[in-house]
C-alpha cells in the first residue's frame, strides 16, 4: 500500500486501500499499523484534518480492529 506523508506531530504518512477496507499508519516512532474496516469517508476526512493526530485518536484509535504491520 501507498502512504503519504502527512503533516503531523504524531503521524508520518497515512495510505487507504478502499477494496479492501484498510487504513494504514505509520506513527513518528516508525510503527505501523493496519486498521480494518475503515470507510474511504474516514480516510478523506482524516487526510482533510486540521489536526491529523485529533481525528486519528477520535475517530480511528480505538474505535476499529488493528494489526501491527511488519
Amino acid at each position: 500500500m501507498i502512504r503519504e506523508p502527512v503533516d503531523s506531530s504524531v503521524l508520518r504518512s497515512v495510505g487507504h486501500d478502499p477494496a479492501h477496507r484498510v487504513l494504514e499508519v505509520e506513527f513518528r516512532n516508525d510503527r505501523v499499523y493496519r486498521y480494518l474496516g475503515v470507510e474511504h469517508a474516514v480516510y478523506t476526512e482524516l487526510m482533510a484534518a486540521a489536526s491529523k493526530g485529533r481525528y486519528f485518536n477520535r475517530f480511528v484509535r480505538d474505535r476499529y480492529p488493528y494489526e501491527r504491520a511488519t
